[in-house]
């Protein structure tokens, strides 16, 4: 039988008439399927469609494949700190949105300290939505990467109270797909309640809570059980965010769906002990669900948050130059984990596809079918050459830009990078 295993956050939000029905709800039947197998590293499938939405930053849509260059108990604060009152969370009544197994909603403590993540992807014309807590009482956020990823504005509503803040990145961790958010303003908020994956065993029953179906409202719960640990599995790109590698997750029965992804999965004691990232689909059903251990997020999330920028973590957001990195075969919108392509003068290096209106590329006067070829002192002779000698820059940095145009002719500028998309 034909499996699929999805990251279950970034549920696509439709525009009116953009999309049909089964690839605005993220449905597996509208993609390619791949064999998943859990415990192993294996193939899995992305959600890969997105809404089309008015372009803020002006100009047309563009599709297909390639990327942009340089996206390259209650209230305990685990890192330290009150976390103020427990408070009260919206009473368990019926879930209008609710998708999970029990096809229950989740309860008063459950809801303490969860955050519905609502993104805009500006340079890809789409938005989409997940799920996160609250880390600390003055607003910094646990998610998945892939939530935030390639979005250009991020805000976050406080589920027990439905305030509202719009959120900036502390830092990511894309290998181990984790994020911090800081809101802006936020003071004296609940934390959710934290507690431990160490002592997890297989059977054990769990909840996952979440924004399923990215529609807000009262959120959803899942109940299922422990089925697995130490789970390795591979998924494919969901729109902006690649593919990834992901090690030591918890496997679960609850029914994950597509919005939870960077929300609580519970234990019996209602403690948070996993960070819901992906879902095994089998026909178009969810199967077993993937989390990231609390533990493990938490650890990456103290990392972030102290400005460690190590171990795959990168402090901020990423450098920007605001080129459109066009593949062999077609050229789109991306995060950064883009494909290599080659003039037509057959110069080896980054061809690009189009070039963000207003954007430091724009100004260096690059054009679509220039081929950079360096910055600074290193050579670009690929398009994942050009994202990793931008991923070494930070916005404001100052850069030497080299490039041939589609005639042969080679130009160079010195550009200022501008701030990308979460990377």
């Amino acid at each position: 039988m034909e499996q699929a295993v999805q990251h279950r956050g970034r549920k696509p939000l439709m525009a009116a008439g953009a999309l049909g029905v089964a690839a605005a709800l993220g449905l597996a039947a509208a993609f390619g399927g791949t064999t998943a197998v859990a415990g192993t590293p294996t193939a899995v499938q992305g959600l890969a469609a997105t809404a089309s939405l008015p372009n803020p930053y002006g100009g047309g849509s563009s599709s297909g494949s390639g990327g942009y260059g340089g996206y390259g108990g209650y209230g305990v604060d685990p890192f330290g700190g009150s976390g103020g009152s427990t408070g009260n969370g919206y009473s368990g009544g019926s879930s209008g949105n609710s998708s999970g197994s029990s096809g229950q909603a989740p309860t008063a403590n459950q809801q303490v300290g969860l955050v519905y993540i609502d993104t805009v992807l500006g340079y890809q014309d789409a938005a989409a939505a997940g799920t996160g807590l609250v880390l600390t009482s003055n607003g910094q956020i646990l998610t998945n990467n892939h939530v935030i990823e390639g979005s250009t504005s991020i805000t976050v509503t406080i589920v027990t109270t439905g305030q509202t803040y719009q959120a900036s990145v502390v830092g990511t961790d894309v290998q181990d797909d984790i994020a911090v958010l800081q809101l802006g303003d936020a003071s004296g908020l609940t934390t959710a309640n934290f507690g431990t994956s160490a002592d997890l065993q297989v059977g054990e029953s769990v909840v996952g809570v979440g924004n399923a179906g990215g529609d807000g409202g009262t959120p959803s719960a899942a109940a299922g059980v422990v089925s697995a640990l130490n789970q390795t599995i591979t998924t494919q790109a969901e729109g902006s965010a690649a593919g990834e590698t992901l090690t030591g997750l918890i496997e679960t029965t609850a029914d994950i769906q597509s919005g939870d992804s960077g929300g609580p999965l519970f234990d019996a004691n209602d403690e948070v002990v996993g960070i819901d990232t992906a879902a095994e689909v089998v026909a178009g059903q969810s199967e077993n669900g993937y989390a990231i251990p609390i533990d493990t997020a938490l650890g990456i999330a103290k990392q972030i948050i102290t400005g460690d920028e190590s171990d795959g973590v990168r402090i901020g957001y990423p450098a920007f130059l605001g080129v459109q990195v066009q593949s062999a075969a077609t050229a789109g919108t991306g995060t950064g984990r883009s494909r290599s392509g080659s003039s037509s003068t057959g110069t080896a290096g980054a061809l690009i596809g189009g070039v963000v209106s207003g954007s430091p590329a724009e100004q260096a006067g690059l054009t679509a079918g220039d081929t950079v070829t360096g910055i600074d002192d290193r050579a670009v002779s690929s398009a994942d050459g050009l994202s990793t000698a931008l991923a070494a820059h930070n916005p404001g940095d100052r850069v030497s830009v080299t490039w041939v145009d589609s005639s042969g002719a080679k130009h160079s500028a010195t550009v200022t990078l501008a701030q990308g998309p979460a990377a």
